[in-house]
């Protein structure tokens, strides 16, 4: 038996941190709620350090790369915000998100056991004898979940791996207009529908109710999207 001698390098402290800095911080993005308010929101280095105890330096290491990934920005003498997407990038993001999990509840067809398809028609059961409008918040939460369940049914990564960069909008914009226009109700009642062509195991009808259910948002903050203006 022969050794190769591995040309690696001694692990570095400071970069060990940054990386604890970043994963902190963008699952601390990705679970505000980046359009619930007007104002942009700042992110304070010193406060940062001091709550997660690390140097400046991890924490700006960390601001580096989130801004290379497209979740803060820097502007000059003002500090980092976290980006705001603009009405079109919203619902050009909408648009791409539709593609994607719609080819996910597809995949879901084909891949999801039925212990994740029971996970499924238990999030939309639990409102079933609710009226979700009484209970926004929560419903809230119970409909990222649903959409969140679909995409990891599909057992595709990279499906995961790219809505997973597009979520805090995603997140952000279904909580503010949930509440709207009688969309928890209309929700509901699509979910049901969704869930319904998945236990049929039937790909062409999930993957087009899945795309005309989030279509149906993107035309939602067409027309009543003011919020992001």
């Amino acid at each position: 038996m022969t050794y190769q001698d591995i040309n690696v390098k001694p692990i570095e402290t400071e970069s060990s941190f940054r990386m604890k800095a970043y994963k902190a911080l963008k699952a601390a993005i990705m679970e505000m709620d980046i359009y619930s308010h007007p104002e942009e929101i700042r992110l304070e280095e010193r406060q940062l350090s001091e709550k997660l105890g690390v140097s400046r330096t991890p924490i700006r290491e960390a601001m580096t790369l989130l801004e290379q990934e497209g979740f803060v920005r820097s502007v000059p003498r003002r500090g980092i915000f976290v980006v705001r997407k603009t009405k079109q990038e919203v619902i050009e993001m909408i648009t791409v998100w539709a593609a994607l999990e719609s080819m996910a509840a597809r995949l879901a067809c084909e891949r999801a056991t039925e212990a994740e398809i029971r996970q499924l028609r238990e999030n939309v059961r639990s409102f079933s004898n609710r009226n979700p409008e009484e209970f926004v918040s929560e419903y809230s939460e119970a409909n990222l979940a649903f959409h969140k369940l679909i995409i990891r049914m599909s057992g595709c990564a990279l499906i995961a791996e790219t809505t997973e960069n597009l979520f805090p909008h995603m997140r952000g914009v279904r909580k503010v207009t949930i509440g709207q226009a009688h969309r928890a109700q209309r929700s509901i009642m699509d979910h049901t529908h969704i869930v319904e062509a998945i236990e049929k195991r039937d790909p062409d009808l999930a993957e087009r109710l899945v795309r005309e259910h989030t279509l149906g948002l993107a035309r939602h903050v067409a027309e009543h999207g003011e919020f992001l203006n």
